[in-house]
This record gives C-alpha cells, sequence and structure tokens, in this order.
C-alpha cells in the first residue's frame, strides 16, 4: 500500500442494508466480512469504510471515528513523534487486535470530540477473535507502550 487510505468506521442501524446499500454505491462486494462487521475497499479512491451494526440502544447510524491507513509502523511512529511535538495528546496502541486485523497506532481527539486513528494493518485475523488486545506480541520499535483499550475500533 503505497498512497495512505482514509478510514472510516460508522456503526449502523442495520448491517445488511447497509452492505447492500454501499455495494451499489462502491461498486464493489466487501473484502471482510464478520459477524456484525463488513469492510470495504473501493478501488477509485483511497477509503477504508468499516461498518459494525448498532447495538438497539445505540439507535441510527453514526459516524464512529476517522483514521489514515498507512504503509508501515515506521510512519505511525513517525507520524506520533511528529503530532506530539505539536503539543497534541495522543494514545498509542501498538500491537492490538481491532476490527479482526493486528494493528499499531496512536489516536487523537478534534476539538469536538471526533476520534481520528493512525494506523497500519499489520495482519488480518481469522481465527474470530475481534477486539483483544494482544499483549504476547510486543512492539517492534524500542520505547513504545501497549494500551489496553476499552474497546476496539473505536477511542475509549
Amino acid at each position: 500500500m503505497n498512497t495512505p487510505k482514509v478510514h472510516i468506521h460508522m456503526t449502523v442501524s442495520n448491517l445488511e442494508k447497509s452492505r447492500a446499500f454501499y455495494e451499489r454505491f462502491l461498486g464493489v462486494g466487501p473484502v471482510k466480512v464478520k459477524p456484525g462487521y463488513v469492510k470495504f475497499l473501493p478501488a477509485f479512491g483511497p477509503l477504508n469504510l468499516a461498518l459494525s451494526e448498532a447495538g438497539p440502544s445505540e439507535g441510527r447510524g453514526r459516524v464512529d471515528h476517522m483514521g489514515i491507513q498507512v504503509a508501515s509502523q515506521a510512519i505511525v511512529v513517525r507520524e506520533m513523534e511528529r503530532v506530539k511535538a505539536a503539543g497534541l495528546p495522543v494514545r498509542e496502541e501498538f500491537s492490538v487486535n481491532c476490527c479482526h486485523a493486528n494493528q499499531d497506532k496512536f489516536w487523537v481527539q478534534d476539538p469536538d470530540g471526533v476520534e481520528w486513528e493512525v494506523y497500519v494493518l499489520n495482519h488480518d485475523i481469522e481465527d474470530g477473535a475481534t477486539c483483544a488486545t494482544d499483549v504476547q506480541h510486543l512492539p517492534v520499535a524500542t520505547g513504545l507502550t501497549v494500551v489496553k483499550s476499552s474497546s476496539c475500533c473505536s477511542p475509549g
């Protein structure tokens, strides 16, 4: 992956209806389908769109968070250091299992509370694990910390 992809994770009220809509809108089927989750990577733009089904109390669909998918952990670390140097607080998560994949990432929050992640996809997880933090795999770069998040695929 040479070009970064913008990642949008939406919580939707009806996953099957939303999947059908995005298949028609984007012109492609999902690249990943799991219980309560689908992911699209359309060829026409740098987009990584993930949909998760909302719980009954969550109501209508909403954007859960935004992100930028990059090609390597080195880019994640470089951008994280740049953002820290700019004075923004970051939350680091390295070697976490999230959204059916292992990722290295950091999070920031805009003034209105919109969460953004900058991340690299290390590898897909096909064994059914969805969101558990994997602390058995230590970060590759020195000086990084593994942070357990209260919820996968969304900050917290």
